[in-house]
C-alpha cells in the first residue's frame, strides 16, 4: 500500500513539473517575440539606413541577388530594378580611376579584411565616394558571389582633403609651403632621378614695407607675388612659399635652354604685371640652378640657386632697384 504522503508528494511533484514547463515555454514565445522584434529592427534599420547591402553573384552567372532599399537614396529612385536586370550597373557607374579596384575586387585580389574606398555615379550625376566592407564567398575553392555593406563617406573625404590642403599649403598665400616642398626635395634626392632646376625669389624690401605701410599691406603684397608665381604652377611643377619673404620653384624634368627661357619669361610676367597694376608692385631678386640629375645634389644645388638669388639682389640694389 502506498502511503498517503508519497501520493501527496508525486502529485506536487507534478504540479511543479507543469509550473516549469509552463515557464520554459512563456520564456521560449517571449525570447520568440523578442527575437522577431530585433529581426525587425534590424531589418528597418537596414532598409533606411543611408548605409546599403548587398549580395553580388559572380558564378554561374553574374548579377545582384539582393539590394537593400537605401540604395536608392543614392542611385535613385528604380535604380535597384535596373541593377536587378544589369548585371553590368557596377562596372558602368563605377569612376574610371577606380576601375580596376572593382575588377581586383571581383577576381578576389584584395585584401578583404580592410575597406575598399571607391566612387560611384549617383542618381544627379556626380560621383559619390564610398567605403566598403566586402566578403567574398568560396565554393570548392572558386569565388561564386560578394557580399557586403557600403557606406557613403563623403564628408570623411572632405574633411581629409581640408586636412591634407591646410597641412600642404601656406595659410596667407594659398600655395604649397615648405613642408611640401621639403618632400618634393626629398623625393627627387634619395628616390627619383631626374633633370633638375630650382628657382628662388626674394620679394624684395619687404621689412621696408611692412613698417611703411603697415603689416596688412605687406601681407597683401605677398599674396598678390605668390598669384603671379602661382601662374606657372603646372603637373610636377611645385611653386611654394619657403617663409618670410622667400619663394621656390621646383621644375624636373627640364633642361638647361628650357630654364633660360622659363626665368626669361617669369621676368617678363612680372614686368608685365608692374606696367598694368598701379596698386601693388612686385619686385623678385632672382636666383636659379640647374643639374642634369638630382640624386644626392639637391642640397648643393639649393644652395647655388641661393647664392645666385643673393647676387641678383646685390646687382639689382646697385641699379637702384631695390
Amino acid at each position: 500500500m502506498i502511503h498517503p504522503y508519497f501520493i501527496s508528494g508525486f502529485g506536487t511533484g507534478i504540479a511543479v513539473g507543469i509550473i516549469v514547463i509552463a515557464l520554459f515555454f512563456y520564456r521560449w514565445k517571449r525570447s520568440e517575440k523578442q527575437l522577431k522584434e530585433r529581426h525587425d529592427n534590424f531589418i528597418h534599420v537596414v532598409e533606411n539606413t543611408n548605409d546599403f547591402i548587398y549580395y553580388y553573384q559572380l558564378y554561374p552567372t553574374r548579377g545582384y541577388q539582393y539590394l537593400s532599399p537605401s540604395a536608392e537614396h543614392f542611385f535613385g529612385k528604380g535604380s535597384i530594378e535596373r541593377a536587378f536586370k544589369d548585371p553590368d550597373v557596377p562596372f558602368n557607374d563605377v569612376h574610371p580611376d577606380d576601375y580596376e579596384i572593382l575588377i581586383k575586387k571581383i577576381n578576389g585580389e584584395l585584401d578583404f579584411n580592410k575597406g575598399i574606398v571607391q566612387r560611384w555615379l549617383d542618381k544627379n550625376g556626380e560621383y559619390r565616394w564610398f567605403e566598403e566592407y566586402a566578403t567574398p564567398i568560396y565554393k570548392n575553392g572558386k569565388l561564386v558571389a560578394l557580399q557586403g555593406v557600403l557606406r557613403n563617406i563623403d564628408e570623411k573625404i572632405k574633411l581629409q582633403q581640408e586636412l591634407e590642403f591646410q597641412l600642404h599649403h601656406d595659410s596667407l598665400t594659398g600655395i604649397y609651403n615648405r613642408t611640401y616642398f621639403e618632400s618634393c626635395y626629398s623625393k627627387y634626392n634619395e628616390k627619383t632621378d631626374t633633370s633638375i632646376a630650382f628657382i628662388l625669389c626674394d620679394l624684395d624690401d619687404l621689412k621696408n614695407i611692412n613698417d611703411s605701410f603697415g603689416h596688412k599691406y605687406g601681407d597683401e603684397l605677398l599674396k598678390e607675388a605668390a598669384g603671379l608665381l602661382n601662374q606657372f604652377s603646372e603637373d610636377g611643377l611645385t611653386v611654394a612659399r619657403l617663409g618670410g619673404d622667400e619663394f621656390v620653384l621646383l621644375i624636373p624634368g627640364i633642361t638647361e635652354e628650357e630654364l633660360a627661357q622659363f626665368v626669361s619669361n617669369l621676368v617678363r610676367r612680372i614686368d608685365d604685371h608692374n606696367e598694368n597694376e598701379v596698386a601693388i608692385t612686385i619686385k623678385l631678386s632672382i636666383g636659379c640652378a640647374f643639374s642634369p640629375t638630382s640624386l644626392g645634389l639637391m642640397p648643393d644645388l639649393f644652395s647655388q640657386a641661393d647664392r645666385n638669388m643673393y647676387k641678383d639682389k646685390n646687382k639689382r640694389k646697385q641699379a637702384g632697384l631695390v
